[in-house]
């Protein structure tokens, strides 16, 4: 048995970009997740870290970001990883890891300045 599972909760970095593939909207966009600063046991600052996770979106769940889903959108999401990989003209190979939405919830709305 295995399991592809990831749970986050984090906020939007940029609007999301819609695409079509054929017939289906796809939609991509970023999600930061914060963990706080602390003091270790040892008295050890450790300072704040921020990680930025790439989301794709396929058919409802992307007419659905590309309706609602702005920069600084709070955002409950599960998913599943997939890493791709492709070479370049210059034959240089690249490798992304995205998350692949199942489910989204918005948990809160940007305030308008």
């Amino acid at each position: 048995m295995s399991v592809n599972k990831v749970i986050l909760i984090g906020n939007v970095g940029k609007d999301p970009a819609i695409r079509y593939v054929g017939e289906r909207p796809v939609a991509e966009f970023t999600l930061a997740t914060t963990e706080r600063g602390r003091i270790s046991a040892s008295g050890a600052q450790i300072p704040e870290r921020t990680e930025w996770h790439r989301l794709v979106m396929w058919d409802a769940n992307a007419n659905m970001a590309e309706k609602y889903i702005r920069t600084g959108t709070k955002l409950y999401v599960e998913g599943k990883l997939r890493t791709r990989m492709w070479e370049d003209r210059n034959t240089i190979k690249h490798s992304v890891t995205e998350i692949y939405v199942d489910t989204v919830e918005i948990l809160s709305r940007p305030t308008q300045n």
